[in-house]
């Protein structure tokens, strides 16, 4: 299951580098994948410093760190 986190996590970061920023539920139904993946492929991408997450509501906003 490793494997997929991490197929899904490059599939979410190619999703908001060529779609930019927003919320979570656009990420998921654009890359097409199941919400309880793609929130641990977030969490691997997050805790790996890609992408940038806080609350907005009821849904998550997420968008790529900026490179330094």
């Amino acid at each position: 299951m490793i494997t997929e986190i991490g197929i899904i996590a490059g599939e979410i970061w190619h999703y908001l580098d060529e779609h930019g920023a927003g919320p979570f539920s656009r990420v998921v139904t654009g890359i097409g994948r199941p919400k309880e993946l793609a929130l641990m492929s977030l969490g691997w991408l997050a805790r790996e410093g890609h992408v940038v997450v806080r609350q907005e509501g009821q849904d998550l906003h997420v968008e790529l760190r900026q490179q330094k």
